[in-house]
């Protein structure tokens, strides 16, 4: 089944238009041709979005997708772009700032804690943008949707 050039959702062989998001299709049997100097030309928007969220490196791929021209106008990219960003400098906070404190045994366990729950965070999303779901994470995904609205 092909997918869409603009957007990756799955579209007919002899659909003209993408049913999300309106892109006009190549005829059936032209394959969109990778632009020149495009390196996310080929990446679909389902694995960007999940290359996001990965621990403690996913920020550079957001990053890259953020300043991608391949991804701009896709919305939920962004978001889950912004969301992962805010999971990879919530998980800096939490090492420069709880592990560090001088307190006695009980902050190693809150730093912990928190990180478990980063990690666990960035698995859930990844596998909410593995089946293409926009999930908002409270607080990250307020964030994120600002961030969104404001590009």
């Amino acid at each position: 089944m092909p997918f869409c050039s603009q957007c990756g959702n799955a579209v007919g062989g002899a659909d003209r238009y993408c049913g999300r998001c309106g892109a006009s299709q190549p005829p059936a049997g032209h394959g969109a041709p990778p632009q020149a100097g495009d390196p996310f030309g080929s990446i679909t928007p389902r694995t960007a979005s999940i290359l996001c969220y990965i621990p403690w490196v996913g920020w550079i791929a957001a990053i890259a997708v953020l300043a991608s021209e391949h991804f701009r106008h896709n919305r939920d990219i962004r978001f889950h772009a912004f969301q992962g960003l805010y999971l990879f400098v919530a998980s800096l906070m939490n090492q420069w700032v709880l592990r560090q404190l001088p307190w006695p045994l009980p902050h190693v366990a809150l730093y912990g804690l928190v990180q478990v729950a980063l990690l666990i965070m960035a698995i859930f999303m990844m596998v909410k943008a593995a089946h293409e779901e926009v999930y908002s994470l409270p607080l990250f995904g307020e964030l994120a949707a600002r961030s969104v609205e404001e590009n």
